[in-house]
């Protein structure tokens, strides 16, 4: 028997998966026991709590454990970047043809699962080339994510050297133009791009006070982490926050083709808010 079978009995799981599948909206097999374990282990540690049994007493009791709870189970994976074939659309056609038709206006992007600020920097790095060459061109940038810490970073702006390795290769001008370091570990984001993005925390299984206010969402790479039924209610949310026939961006491993949506598709990963 594993420890994390020893710690967290078949009650025991079915407990703190369905806490997570409450705080959260993710939905969890019981095949991620080990990595619950190694998730919630450093609050029981703090809280000096002798099992995951104490722990979800404690969590149950404590309203003021449930963000630190969401914080602990939560992933947050991503580099900038992601996918090139969404930058290149984003970058190229989107841009050039919400600009053709909204001139004077406010571009309002929303990265709907920011995690550590990675999409939203590589986001307003797009929008800042673009501006480059259209000087009346104007962007918002409001990124979300529903763990506080990693939002706190994101809001720091502060990036380690190893997480832009790709993109410091690829794109040196972008790099040198964007990024400057503090020292031999951290590089700071440009200010430029900073005081175009807010930041602010959101579960996406919520709908969001600002509706039909988007012009674009990224929602990428998270809505593997829900059951179908979640899936499309996330989905409403965001179709709710949209503008008419504003645009869905989703990672390369989520399709909506089976779910019963509001979007029509464009063209891989991309989709359209249907009226």
């Amino acid at each position: 028997m594993s420890e994390a079978e020893r710690l967290i009995s078949g009650p025991t799981l079915r407990r703190l998966l369905s806490l997570v599948k409450k705080h959260t909206g993710i939905y969890m097999e019981e095949r991620k026991r080990e990595l619950l374990l190694g998730r919630i282990r450093p609050r029981m540690k703090e809280l000096c709590l002798p099992s995951a049994e104490a722990y979800i007493d404690y969590l149950e009791n404590h309203k003021d454990e449930i963000q630190k709870f969401v914080n602990s189970v939560t992933t947050n994976e991503t580099i900038f970047f992601r996918t090139p074939a969404i930058w290149d659309f984003f970058g190229g056609d989107f841009l050039k043809s919400w600009f053709q038709k909204n001139a004077g206006e406010t571009l309002r992007i929303w990265s709907a699962a920011a995690s550590t600020g990675e999409e939203s920097a590589s986001i307003g790095i797009m929008c800042e080339e673009f501006k480059r060459l259209n000087p009346r061109f104007h962007y918002r940038i409001y990124a979300s994510d529903i763990d506080t810490d990693v939002l706190e970073g994101a809001r720091r702006g502060v990036y380690k050297e190893r997480s832009m390795e790709d993109l410091r290769k690829r794109s040196p001008d972008i790099f040198n133009r964007y990024f400057k370091g503090r020292d031999s570990a951290d590089l700071q984001l440009h200010p430029s791009v900073m005081a175009n993005i807010e930041f602010f925390q959101h579960n996406l299984h919520s709908r969001g006070t600002r509706t039909a206010f988007f012009d674009v969402v990224f929602l990428r790479n998270v809505l593997i982490y829900f059951n179908e039924p979640d899936q499309e209610l996330v989905l409403k949310n965001m179709h709710a926050s949209l503008k008419p026939q504003g645009v869905l961006i989703i990672g390369e491993a989520e399709s909506l083709a089976r779910l019963n949506t509001s979007f029509e598709y464009t063209k891989p990963l991309i989709y359209k808010r249907a009226v």
